[in-house]
Parts: C-alpha cells; sequence; structure tokens
C-alpha cells in the first residue's frame, strides 16, 4: 500500500528521500560510540563549514541560511566534544578530528564539495587533503584560520610563546565560563569604543561555547596550539580562499593566514580591514558575498 501511495504520488516520493537524506539534522556515527550531530540543507553542490574553537555549528547561522537560498547544500557540523555531539575522554588530536570529517564525507557521499575552516577548522581542512588526498573535495576555504603554525619555536620565532598557552589552560581550568565571557570580546573585538555585538548576542556565544566538553575544550585548545601544518600546505591542490581580519586579537593574521597564502598555490587571500576574529558576525553580510562568489566561480 505504501509504495503504491508513493508512486502514485511522486512529490510524496521526493519529501521521503529529502527526509532520509537532507534537509534535515542528524547524528552520524563516526567512530565506535562516537556521534557527530549534522545539520544538512539544501540542494546543490555541497558546503562543508567546519566551525572554530570552542563554538559548534551554530556559529554558521548566518551562512547556512544564505547559502541555501543561493542553491547549495550546506553541512554543519559539531566537533566531537563540542555543541550536541559526543564528549568523548579522547580523540581530539587533528588525524582523529580529520577522521571524523572523512566519514562525514563518506557516509554522505559528497562530492565536488567545499571545505571551509574557520579558526581551528582551518586544521581539519589541511589535514583532510594531507590524509585523505582531498577526497570528494573541489574547493577549500580558511577563514580566520590557524594555518599554518601558532607556536613559537626556534625556526618559528614570531609564534606564540608556550607560556601564553599555559595561561589559556590555566584559565581554563580555573574558571572555564569566566574565561569565555572574556575571551567573546576579545574574539568579537568588543572594547570600550567599539560594540559589534549585543550583550545578549554575546551571551549566546558564551553559552555556545559553555557546551562544549571541559576536557575537549583544553584538548582541542593544545592541538590547535601546537600542530605544525607548514609542510602540508602543499597538499591542497583545489582553488583556495583566504579571509582574514587586519585587527584579529585572537589569531593574528601575519602569524597564519599571510603564510598560508605564500604555501598554497592556488589561492584568493582578502584581508578585512579593521575585522575582529568573529568576522563570520561583524562582516558577514561582505564574507557571504566573497564566500557565494568564491563558489559560483
Amino acid at each position: 500500500m505504501e509504495n503504491s501511495l508513493m508512486n502514485a504520488n511522486p512529490s510524496l516520493r521526493d519529501y521521503d528521500f529529502d527526509v532520509k537524506h537532507h534537509n534535515t539534522d542528524k547524528y552520524i556515527e563516526t567512530a565506535q560510540n562516537v556521534r557527530l550531530y549534522v545539520r544538512d540543507y539544501g540542494k546543490g553542490k555541497p558546503v562543508i563549514l567546519i566551525h572554530g574553537w570552542p563554538l559548534s555549528n551554530e556559529m554558521w547561522e548566518y551562512q547556512i541560511e544564505f547559502l541555501v537560498q543561493n542553491n547549495y547544500r550546506v553541512i554543519a557540523y559539531d566537533r566531537r566534544g563540542f555543541g550536541k555531539s559526543s564528549q568523548p575522554w579522547d580523540g581530539y588530536d587533528f588525524d582523529t578530528l580529520t577522521d571524523d570529517l572523512s566519514e562525514i564525507i563518506e557516509q554522505l557521499q559528497l562530492e565536488e564539495a567545499t571545505l571551509v575552516g574557520f579558526s581551528m577548522g582551518g586544521g581539519e581542512v589541511v589535514r583532510y587533503f594531507s590524509r585523505h588526498h582531498g577526497k570528494g573535495i573541489t574547493k577549500a576555504a580558511l577563514i580566520s584560520s590557524i594555518i599554518p603554525f601558532l607556536l613559537k619555536t626556534e625556526d618559528n620565532p614570531d609564534g606564540r610563546p608556550v607560556e601564553k598557552s599555559e595561561n589559556t589552560a590555566t584559565s581554563i581550568k580555573e574558571d572555564r565560563i569566566g574565561f569565555l565571557d572574556n575571551f567573546g570580546k576579545i574574539f568579537f573585538g568588543v572594547n570600550i569604543i567599539n560594540k559589534p555585538v549585543s550583550n545578549p548576542l554575546l551571551e549566546y556565544y558564551r553559552n555556545l561555547c559553555s557546551a562544549a566538553s571541559p576536557r575537549a575544550t583544553l584538548q582541542c585548545a593544545a592541538s590547535l596550539n601546537t600542530t605544525d601544518f607548514r609542510d602540508e600546505l602543499s597538499s591542497i591542490k583545489v582553488p583556495t580562499l583566504i579571509i582574514h581580519g587586519d585587527d584579529d586579537k585572537v589569531v593574528s593574521m601575519d602569524l597564519t593566514s599571510k603564510k598560508a597564502a605564500e604555501g598554497i598555490k592556488n589561492n584568493n587571500f582578502i584581508v578585512y580591514e579593521g575585522a575582529p576574529h568573529g568576522l563570520f558576525y561583524t562582516e558577514r553580510e561582505k564574507l557571504n558575498e566573497d564566500l557565494l562568489q568564491f563558489l559560483n566561480s
């Protein structure tokens, strides 16, 4: 009876396909006992949005709607340990995080997709090319990204001193929510003169961050601060969009995107003058238009 009803009403059959396949939110098991929360909306070529630390997929609110309206299929997921995804004790190194991404791409059978990584998410983008050979990906975007290497070492003298990361870890252990509250203001460039984000919105983003597992928050901070991607830049063989704000007080543009643009062959590097780290909100209209132009090119 159900089959004959489906055959008689093709729109019902299409609806059933949509519900089973996309235009919904779902959980995808990427490893044993690890389920990641995934939003999968729209039709067209896939765009995979990877959130920053210590946020969740909700940070992409203003991009998801825009890209779906412009005929793209948008996949936005919560990294393990964050948002609505499982919070295992371990697995916060970039190899494991990128294997999670690979599983999502594999299980959703994504092809001709664009990977978009914000901040820490840039790490998964680059590692996906070096570890999984960029399977199914035809374009990449790095937004306010940590790529290629943050830590100060002998051969990276402009990097962050290890003490800075240690101080961050101490602050998180002592008062994680207090740390997040202060971090959010720096993240969005809030100061006495400049208030690009309302107080309720700042609280909302703080609440998104506070939903993360404390363990994942610390472990991912260590991973993003110490992982060296410099030798992996050459593995990116697809057109790449690089966007960074020159007033980013969280991830210095000179240390990251400027160097990434030197190491990735086929790239378009756009500097947002006066923009803070959290430009997905503060410069959302400009970012959306630049992303769309890149996707359509």
